[in-house]
């Protein structure tokens, strides 16, 4: 096999005052944020149109409604996070919730309103799980593509932004002084001209997104493959509680459907999740019946689906009027029907999937992470809003008001460190391009493996399997692209492959069951040894 070994002079050069790695909401909200205040490169694996927040179809909660108050959306997002969330963070978060709402509407996304007259008042807004009152605000249900759709607009008008596609992001480049670290920067790589680039900046965002790839069954879209928290704990960042992964209770379970979600708004909407029997039975599992947090229902129908002997549960609308269901959900609705389902006459088959990491960079209610001149904002940062489990809707928000609270921080520091920044190591001589990636079988491993023995229902003995196992798979991987090079695949590959260590060793040492992870040897809460997150500490384990 051919590779290509790199000499400094074939490496090309990006200097920006802010470097951006990502581009969903989090991501672009921060460019949107920082392009006044100097020259911002985005660097993004993806089209355009590939992100999480695209692929987000419930909404952003916020409180617009006389009926409703920021005490209960605080108390609903505490509840939902099994004790783990940081009360002030929440308080923040809630808070700047409809001011977010209001910069969205000026910067043009097409929310669904009520009435003609566009105010916060007039937004329609949607109940889902975990959530006292109608708080959900959206646009149809394709919320996350009209908003990652109007932050584009408004970054093409801003001459001092960048967008590089197709560029994966190989590591952040530190520079050390004395005890002090900082992140002065990324080396990138140009997956389409196979060609390096080293990016150097006094401030780096990382707004890369989660991890749903490591599973088998997965809502996230291909690029979802955990490089932000990967690279921050290589470079010696904290992260916290990636135990807690959320599964979503109704991914579309029809040949072909691929990653469909079927949207939590639609159990909001009166939908009724039933058996293969047609009996529902979410009524006798929680108080809040379909409405239940997400770990409860997605444990509820893996439950139902055992004690039945089937491959799926069913979400029940046909006793809905029909107009409403397709006036209301246009895009499921169209989706269905092009795979020969008429939601309004049938009931969805729908399983639960990979959906959302509520663990991931430690960060302070700036964005700031451990190392000096990097930020993280987004699924990618552990800020303490979702604590064990995430309430459904916050996600959005909260990737609006860090990847805010980020630019501040970044804008407030670039002035003074622009001058006085030191140069990106430029040391490369280790790394190659190779030409064959041959990693299907490892990703195919990597995947079952999570699914089987870290997913919805977890044990010691499990769990112990999979961390050795994943130190087999880490061990040679990294044995193959040190023998043969790296390509785009292998990169993303050995990424996946530390954050999947880090779920499970995290899963491991926590011995008892809270919010998103159960333990079936370790069945009940421990408020007195496990209220506390699960801290691990870069860069090995």
């Amino acid at each position: 096999m051919s590779q290509r070994r790199f000499r400094l002079s074939h490496i090309e050069e990006h200097d920006c005052d802010f470097l951006v790695i990502g581009s969903g909401i989090a991501g672009l909200w921060t460019a949107l944020c920082l392009a006044p205040h100097g020259n911002v490169l985005i660097v993004t694996k993806k089209d355009e149109v590939e992100s999480n927040t695209n692929y987000a179809q419930g909404g952003i909660a916020a409180v617009v409604s006389s009926l409703d108050s920021i005490a209960q959306h605080v108390e609903d997002t505490l509840t939902a996070g099994a004790g783990l969330c940081k009360p002030r963070v929440v308080r923040q978060v809630v808070t700047e919730a409809p001011a977010m709402i209001r910069a969205l509407i000026d910067v043009g996304v097409q929310f669904s309103f009520r009435r003609a007259r566009r105010s916060l008042d007039n937004l329609d807004v949607g109940l889902e799980g975990g959530h006292s009152a109608a708080r959900v605000v959206h646009a149809s249900d394709l919320t996350g593509r009209e908003i990652e759709a109007a932050l584009l607009r408004a970054l093409r008008s801003q001459k001092s932004v960048i967008l590089l596609e197709h560029h994966i992001a190989i590591d952040l480049l530190t520079h050390n002084r004395g005890s002090a670290r900082r992140c002065v920067g990324a080396m990138i790589f140009d997956r389409q001209r196979r060609v390096l680039m080293r990016a150097s900046s006094p401030a780096t965002v990382l707004a890369t997104g989660g991890a749903g790839q490591v599973y088998r069954f997965t809502t996230n879209p291909r690029i979802a493959t955990g490089d932000g928290v990967a690279m921050a704990f290589r470079a010696g960042c904290r992260v916290a509680n990636m135990e807690f992964v959320q599964f979503h209770p109704t991914r579309l379970h029809v040949p072909g459907s691929g990653r469909f979600l079927i949207s939590e708004a639609l159990r909001g909407a009166g939908g009724i999740l039933r058996n293969r029997r047609g009996e529902a039975f979410m009524e006798h599992v929680h108080p809040l019946g379909d409405l239940a947090p997400r770990d409860i229902v997605a444990r509820a129908i893996m439950a139902e689906c055992r004690r039945t002997r089937s491959r799926c549960a069913y979400l029940d609308m046909t006793h809905l009027k029909a107009g409403f269901i397709r006036e209301r959900f246009p895009n499921i609705h169209r989706r269905c029907k092009q795979l020969g389902l008429d939601m309004t006459r049938e009931p969805i088959p729908v399983l639960p999937a990979a959906h959302y990491m509520c663990g991931g960079i430690i960060t302070d209610l700036r964005g700031q992470t451990d190392i000096a001149g990097l930020w993280a904002a987004g699924e990618v940062a552990c800020t303490g809003l979702h604590g064990a489990n995430r309430l459904a809707s916050n996600s959005l928000l909260e990737a609006m008001v860090f990847a805010q609270a980020a630019s501040l921080s970044a804008i407030g520091i670039i002035k003074r460190l622009r001058k006085t920044l030191p140069r990106a190591p430029r040391d490369v001589s280790g790394m190659r391009i190779g030409h064959r990636s041959g990693s299907s079988r490892a990703w195919t491993a990597l995947r079952l493996l999570m699914w089987d023995r870290v997913g919805i229902l977890r044990d010691g003995q499990g769990l112990t399997s999979a961390v050795a196992t994943l130190r087999q798979l880490r061990s040679r991987l990294d044995s193959q692209i040190r023998r043969e090079g790296f390509n785009a695949d292998a990169l993303e590959l050995r990424n996946a492959m530390l954050v999947s260590m880090l779920i499970a060793a995290s899963a491991l040492k926590r011995r008892e069951s809270r919010g998103l992870h159960e333990r079936l040897d370790f069945p009940q809460t421990d408020d007195d040894n496990w209220r506390h997150d699960t801290i691990l500490k870069g860069p090995h384990i």
